[in-house]
């Protein structure tokens, strides 16, 4: 009997851990990988921060060296886009005219910025931040003294600014929300957080809705709908991201705000798996479906997809947790402060170093930790465990954590 084969369309995160599990699980089969980038599975957290800045090479990039993935047998096609799945035949459809054959496959496919359309986005020096092409291209841009507009108040584009202000170009942020951070964090924070930058020399505006980009072949600025206009020789776009749900969505697989999936990270084809950022999946934990940008996330998916996949039956269940690195400080968030009731600063803010504990009826849902790595492991805990605490003890730096657990 031929030993069967299985195909991960995607070369990220949660592709590079599936197929470590599968082998370090015994799975004896044939494992090939299909990345449309030249590139071996790397992580894209530093490429907002350490290889933007420049402090991290591309090697430093890498999940598992080239070499993993020969000593284990793992094919690598890179460079190569997958075009269509044919589920009744049991075959993808590569760019080079290939068709691959699979008995289980794994839809690893990620996300890609979300783009502006808007009159001069396509001017040179517009550029958005995904991957190692994307910086690189950028890179070169940056030197001192060079005014930079970065268009999205999130994570990403505060992680670029803090790299840039730092190499010393000038920088401009600009969120449309009345807020940066507002999706994904409470005012609190998000106050803090411009603060932080604006000390460091970063202009942050916002309630500011860009119009369009201005510039004969190059940007030389940016110009929002108030007629506010912003001079630019390099301008970064980070708005979101839209899951890759293409390829699965014309196989006819169930997509809704991402590849439909169940708590075994199997889709609608029994056959077919998906992870990571491209997934729409249940957590039992928080009692409803989301979808996740984030690399935890991605890892954990790839694991249970793999042991799925061997004809297991493991569950994704676990807590969300993040992180974000600018300037000097780390934060950790764990869990959705969305809708809680109370909030706790442990620490102080003020030597930008804390936590804040957000809670529903004196049950700890989430947490910011910044600077503050020891404590962030205890607050995983908390979250995970769900139980209610004093609010008191848990502002009290003196008062053990673990204690609190119970």
């Amino acid at each position: 009997m031929p030993m069967p084969t299985f195909v991960v369309i995607g070369a990220g995160q949660a592709a590079s851990q599936a197929v470590a599990t599968l082998r370090q699980d015994g799975f004896d089969g044939d494992v090939v990988v299909v990345g449309d980038e030249p590139q071996v599975p790397y992580q894209r957290p530093p490429l907002s921060k350490q290889y933007l800045s420049g402090e991290h090479g591309l090697d430093r990039l890498y999940l598992r060296p080239a070499k993993f993935y020969d000593d284990r047998h793992i094919l690598l096609k890179l460079g190569v886009r997958a075009t269509a799945i044919d589920r009744n035949a049991k075959q993808v459809m590569l760019d080079t005219g290939e068709a691959m054959a699979y008995d289980r496959l794994l839809l690893a496919t990620g996300s890609r910025p979300r783009r502006l359309s808007l009159e001069g986005a396509d001017l040179a020096g517009v550029g958005y931040l995904r991957t190692v092409a994307d910086v690189d291209a950028i890179r070169h841009m940056m030197a001192p003294g060079k005014r930079l507009v970065i268009v999205g108040g999130g994570y990403i584009g505060l992680e670029v600014a803090a790299v840039a202000a730092t190499a010393g170009l000038s920088v401009t942020v600009l969120e449309m929300e009345d807020r940066i951070l507002k999706r994904v964090t409470t005012a609190t924070m998000s106050a803090f957080y411009e603060t932080l930058h604006r000390e460091r020399g970063v202009a942050v505006v916002t309630s500011a809705l860009v119009s369009r980009f201005e510039g004969s072949q190059h940007v030389e600025s940016v110009v929002c709908a108030d007629g506010s206009r912003f001079p630019a020789d390099l301008a970064i776009v980070g708005i979101g991201i839209v899951p890759n749900v293409e390829l699965a969505a014309a196989a006819g697989l169930d997509c809704a705000n991402g590849i439909v999936v169940d708590e075994h990270c199997r889709t609608s084809d029994p056959d077919i798996f998906a992870a990571g950022d491209c997934t729409d999946h249940p957590n039992p934990l928080l009692g409803r479906r989301l979808r996740l940008e984030s690399v935890p996330n991605a890892m954990e998916q790839g694991r249970v997809a793999a042991a799925n996949m061997m004809g297991n039956e493991k569950v994704y269940a676990t807590v969300p947790w993040f992180w974000s690195d600018q300037y000097e400080l780390k934060l950790q968030m764990v869990g959705f402060s969305a809708g809680c009731d109370e909030q706790v600063i442990r620490g102080d803010m003020e030597s930008r170093q804390f936590a804040i504990f957000y809670l529903k009826g004196a049950v700890v849902v989430a947490v910011d930790a910044v600077n503050s790595p020891k404590e962030f492991i205890a607050c995983r805990q908390m979250v995970h465990k769900g139980r209610a605490v004093d609010p008191a003890r848990l502002a009290d730096p003196a008062a053990s954590l673990k204690e609190l657990l119970g």
